[in-house]
């Protein structure tokens, strides 16, 4: 009987244990290149990459989720407290067609325009003790934590109410923006809201998602649909808080069943200041960056483990295109902005985010496990279809899902892999089975879909070498979101367009020519209804 012990193989490069978790995060030459020759010299390389790439991640993630990184594939929830606000750029859509006729060229005035325009905002917000914690388009969110000092127990919202004001003071610079088509101007409506909310962290090790859920971040919504341009819209319940610390004016909804109020800025210059005197005085995070004290191979693997590590759970909240984009363009630290034609999709999940706030403690868990498995199905729905599912954002009720494609990749059928994958995520949320909560009434779990295809704006929007990420905007958008306002519960609604690039392949149902906000013409509305049955 042979009782010799195998011989153990010898590893055929220093990085083979950690290969797997490595290869996502290099650009194909340098991954090629430290394989075949995982000399010193190639391994500093490594190590170089991956530093900046850490940079990259964490100025993709807001102050608090850098600092509180996920555990992939591990949902988790927690209440916290304090004002939201939510901001919307007004003739945005303007400024991207005057730029659109100059090719590469319009598309870098555009991208300038928008940048400093953000990197305006963000530096307000951070200036004044906010945190940005997403672009949502052209929109963003930022929160104004609560604080534990009993003395100061409104100092979530005037911090909130003095950055806004500043916000609005600053937009004078965009009065007046030069483009091929003449002058234009862009304007801002802000929504502020104070209260308790859920923050979770939802999906698999291969894609996790940051979500905010409860009536708190839908009130600040609201607050926002109803603002005007140029003004500080506060809902009544932030107002009872500081009815007595600033001016007010009434205002009401657009529809005339709510009240607010909007702030009036009668403050001195002097006094208003440029930032609280108690939150950062700079709107770039600095990173401690890792550093080679020791270069021998050992210590290089090592130091790389380390940084790899750092990365995957910020990384793991980006979607995998987003992240390949970033990987393949990280020496560079630039993403070339463009002119895209992509199809979106625009998802309204409605039933779980309205449950949170009216379980019983302690059940919010059992939402957010069956929140996370949607998540988790629906991303991989895209994903099999080649598509990017960007982030839930925030609507009027429900959670919203976009998702594009088209963008960063395109494909010739990229409107025929949208259709198949809103059926897919139809059939998701249908199956979903009600997560074991106390509560009368549970709303039913649903969703509206709509879908547009046309013009949009690609880039990496802003401040370049910090807060940012990459986005879509445009009106093509906004009319995938209109369109998913206006469909029935499990309806997918598709524009005219749409249904000219999907028809050969899908079953549709006309349903009518519709006025739709910003357009002067109708626009023909299609229901998809499913595959084309072949005879």
């Amino acid at each position: 009987m042979d009782t010799q012990k195998p011989i153990p193989l010898k590893k055929s490069s220093p990085l083979e244990d950690i290969e797997p978790r490595l290869r996502p995060f290099l650009p194909a030459d340098l991954y090629a290149t430290a394989w075949v020759d995982p000399s010193q010299k190639n391994l500093e390389k490594v190590f170089e990459h991956l530093r900046t790439l850490q940079r990259i991640v964490n100025d993709y993630t807001s102050r608090s989720t850098a600092a509180n990184p996920p555990i992939p594939g591990h949902p988790d929830e927690n209440w916290q407290r304090g004002t939201l606000m939510f901001t919307d750029l007004a003739g945005f859509t303007r400024l991207m067609e005057a730029n659109a006729s100059k090719g590469k060229a319009g598309a870098s005035s555009l991208l300038g325009v928008l940048n400093a325009y953000f990197a305006k905002m963000i530096e307000i917000i951070s200036k004044s003790g906010g945190d940005l914690l997403e672009f949502t388009g052209d929109a963003l969110l930022a929160l104004f934590a609560a604080t534990n000092d009993e003395k100061k127990p409104n100092e979530d919202a005037i911090k909130a109410v003095r950055a806004a004001l500043r916000m609005q003071r600053a937009m004078t610079e965009f009065a007046e923006i030069e483009t091929p088509e003449g002058i234009l101007n862009l304007g801002m409506r802000i929504g502020l809201h104070s209260g308790r909310f859920l923050s979770a962290d939802i999906g698999t090790p291969r894609r996790m998602e940051h979500v905010l859920l409860g009536k708190t971040v839908q009130n600040t919504k609201l607050a926002e649909s109803a603002g005007v341009n140029g003004r500080v819209c506060l809902s009544t319940t932030l107002y009872e808080r500081l009815k007595d610390e600033f001016e007010f004016e009434d205002h009401k909804s657009k529809d005339g069943e709510r009240d607010y109020k909007l702030v009036v800025d009668n403050i001195a210059k002097g006094q208003l200041g440029e930032y609280e005197l108690y939150a950062m005085t700079g709107s770039r995070r600095r990173h401690a960056s890792a550093l080679l004290f020791e270069r021998g191979i050992a210590e290089l693997v090592q130091q790389i483990e380390k940084l790899v590590n750092a990365i995957e759970p910020l990384a793991s909240l980006l979607p995998l295109p987003v992240l390949n984009l970033l990987v393949e363009s990280a020496a560079k630290r630039n993403i070339p902005p463009d002119f895209v034609e992509p199809t979106v999709v625009f998802v309204n999940f409605i039933g779980l985010p309205e449950m949170v706030d009216r379980v019983m403690p302690g059940e919010e868990k059992n939402i957010i496990r069956t929140f996370s498995k949607a998540f988790a199905q629906i991303n991989a729905a895209v994903e099999a279809r080649g598509g990017v599912l960007k982030k839930i954002t925030y609507h009027l009720t429900g959670s919203d899902i976009v998702i594009y494609f088209g963008a960063p990749i395109a494909h010739s059928n990229d409107t025929e892999r949208a259709a198949e994958a809103a059926l897919a995520i139809r059939d998701i949320v249908m199956d979903i089975t009600a997560p074991r909560v106390t509560i009368r009434n549970a709303p039913d779990i649903i969703c509206q879909i709509g879908i547009n295809v046309g013009a949009a704006f690609a880039a990496e929007i802003g401040e370049p070498r910090g807060r940012r990420e990459f986005n879509v905007l445009g009106d093509t958008v906004n009319i995938a979101a209109r369109l998913m306002s206006r469909a029935e519960p499990n309806q997918i609604l598709v524009t005219g367009r749409a249904y000219e690039k999907a028809k050969e392949s899908f079953d549709f149902d006309f349903v009518d020519d519709v006025s739709l906000k910003g357009k002067a013409a109708t626009t023909p509305i299609y229901e998809l209804k499913g595959p084309l049955l072949q005879e």
